[in-house]
């Protein structure tokens, strides 16, 4: 049967098969002498074992259209960054660091900032012109009151969505909220696995509705840079586009040259200072990287 790992945990690994429920499956010897292993969100064959205690192997891992590494999830359609306006305040910096993790994996991204109940609502524009503005979709919400969640929703639907953002911010509050759906039969899916009420501790793809996946993840505090050339970053802020071309330079780095175009932009107020002061020191990070493996 095909199905999809909702979680792996433990040397188990949950498997929701449409139609049938949720199996628990061992994965096979030959996953490990292949050094292939399963992630949550990977589409698997599985062997049935005990249909009455939905036990299954796993027999067959298909391939992937793409793979994070932090959070461990594959066959993402979209991810989420979530934040929270308060309680932690949002930390821009951390903020572009996810940003630039999934524009570099190409995965298409959406912002969602938490907690509007305690934000006043200058900040809230604020945050939503700078982020809006290049061009990424923004959804200011609560999820303790639900508000805003409903257009979240259609964002999500039909659609399977990683969920990234430190911790605090509310990510698993909000799965809670989406998991109220008329779709979801919430009872069956808490028993199977176990969920915690309070932190998240591994990856989980929770089932919202017909082909609908939410994965809630781990917070994290810190994020490294992936792997990339100091010269690459521009690429993955996506409001620099418009002028990359322009510049006089072919290979300007947007930094000092004269007659840059991302730098007028940024002077012009076309381009937020802010997220240009983060694009310097990532760029300056990843060259002092560069510079440290050749010592």
């Amino acid at each position: 049967m095909l199905g999809r790992i909702i979680k792996g945990i433990a040397g188990f690994y949950y498997v929701a098969v449409e139609g049938s429920g949720i199996y628990a499956c061992k994965a096979r010897g030959i996953f490990r002498k292949e050094k292939q292993k399963p992630l949550v969100g990977d589409l698997v064959q599985v062997d049935v074992l005990d249909e009455k205690d939905k036990e299954a192997n796993l027999k067959e891992i298909l391939p992937r259209k793409n793979e994070l590494i932090r959070p461990a999830v594959a066959n993402v359609d979209q991810a989420m960054i979530l934040f929270s306006l308060r309680d932690p305040d949002p930390d821009g910096m951390l903020l572009d660091r996810f940003l630039i993790t999934m524009e570099w994996q190409k995965i298409p991204v959406f912002l969602c900032f938490n907690k509007t109940d305690l934000a006043q609502e200058q900040e809230i524009a604020g945050w939503m012109k700078i982020y809006a503005g290049c061009g990424y979709d923004v959804f200011p919400i609560c999820a303790e009151t639900e508000e805003g969640v409903d257009r979240l929703r259609q964002k999500l639907h039909g659609k399977t969505t990683v969920a990234a953002g430190p911790s605090g911010v509310g990510k698993s509050t909000l799965t809670n909220v989406l998991l109220q759906t008329e779709h979801m039969e919430t009872g069956d899916l808490s028993v199977k696995l176990k969920r915690g009420k309070n932190t998240t501790r591994h990856a989980e793809l929770v089932p919202l509705g017909e082909n609908t996946f939410f994965c809630d993840t781990p917070g994290f505090t810190a994020l490294d840079v992936p792997a990339m050339e100091p010269e690459d970053v521009a690429s993955c802020f996506p409001e620099f586009a418009a002028y990359t071309g322009q510049c006089r330079f072919q290979d300007c780095s947007h930094l000092h040259e004269p007659d840059c175009r991302v730098q007028e932009a940024c002077r012009d107020g076309r381009i937020s200072p802010e997220r240009y002061a983060h694009y310097t020191r990532l760029y300056e990070e990843l060259k002092q990287r560069k510079k440290n493996l050749f010592r």
